[in-house]
């Protein structure tokens, strides 16, 4: 079954535009802790990153000696990624481009394909958009998908209609737990987390790590 935010009907253009526009910058400038995590110490390759939003976890992948795509629908989001790669060094090794991913398929493969949280308060068919990315996975590689299993009381996210799902419940809905897959990680994670006007809270995600066996 596949979760979906109905969420609200605003058009995801016009939304993530006006999101990113709200501040001169929207996250931290570091890379996901669960990324650095599962991807520290690998071979780097060709990666492909879905909803690369500001760019840092791009960034740190081509500081590991990636090459790059980073996929993102802001032209605002990826105006600010270029920036910061090429302010990290790293510019030669990434390349941004403007995609609606609810209609997107891969025209080639990669040894790395990873989505962070990619969640949308507006409406989303993020387990087609995942299984798009499965599938480009090359023979060998990887698919590292790190999300949400809960909300924090301030997010803009609607109350779900159905809870979000485990990383096992997860690789079971896209396939993943087929003999064409090994899971290398699936796991789920509680962290701390802090708010806009400072509250706190707890949130816990989902962490799959799954490789494509080689033909």
């Amino acid at each position: 079954m596949e979760h979906r935010h109905q969420g609200h009907a605003e058009d995801p253009d016009e939304f993530w535009e006006s999101f990113y526009a709200e501040r001169d910058q929207i996250w931290s400038g570091r890379p996901n802790a669960m990324l650095v995590r599962e991807l520290s110490g690998l071979r780097p390759g060709k990666a492909l990153e879905l909803g690369c939003g500001e760019g840092a976890d791009a960034i740190w992948l081509a500081e590991q000696g990636w090459q790059v795509t980073g996929l993102d629908m802001s032209a605002l989001a990826l105006q600010r990624a270029a920036e910061h790669a090429a302010q990290a060094g790293v510019a030669d090794r990434i390349h941004w481009r403007r995609q609606d991913l609810a209609d997107w398929q891969a025209a080639e493969r990669y040894d790395l394909v990873c989505a962070q949280f990619l969640h949308s308060p507006v409406e989303l068919p993020r387990n087609a958009i995942l299984a798009s990315g499965a599938r480009a996975v090359s023979p060998g590689g990887r698919l590292l998908i790190v999300g949400h299993e809960s909300f924090p009381p301030w997010s803009r996210h609607p109350e779900p209609e159905e809870a979000l799902p485990t990383a096992a419940e997860l690789a079971a809905e896209l396939g993943l737990d087929g003999p064409a897959w090994t899971l290398e990680t699936v796991d789920s994670v509680e962290r701390e987390v802090t708010g806009p006007d400072g509250e706190s809270g707890t949130v816990t995600d989902s962490v799959l790590l799954a490789r494509r066996f080689a033909a």
